[in-house]
């Protein structure tokens, strides 16, 4: 096996076993901020689930400085009449952490 294929493959391992992890702490951050009271991961609570959400801008390049901005200002209309409130008490580098989070689920 090559240098190169040994570090690929050694890439691939460290990206299986990190994942779960990374998902866990995502998800953790998720509830400390207060977005468990309206949005589950797989199903519509107040919001929709972040999968659907996923879902919607998966392809879209801008989605993720808009869903930043809608995560910290608050918005309607997008998943129907009820607004989300501007999310001010979590941190900018949260909202990002949190935002690719979302558009990364399947």
């Amino acid at each position: 096996m090559s240098k190169l294929s040994r570090a690929i493959a050694g890439c691939a391992l460290a990206a299986a076993f990190a994942s779960p992890v990374l998902a866990a702490d995502q998800m953790a951050l998720a509830q400390e901020s207060g977005c468990t009271a309206c949005h589950s991961v797989d199903r519509k609570i107040v919001g929709p689930a972040f999968k659907d959400v996923a879902a919607k801008y998966r392809g879209d390049k801008g989605a993720e400085a808009r869903l930043i901005k809608k995560v910290e200002q608050g918005g309607s209309g997008v998943w129907g009449q009820i607004p989300m409130p501007p999310n001010t008490q979590v941190k900018p580098e949260d909202v990002k952490k949190l935002v690719e989070w979302v558009l990364s689920l399947k």
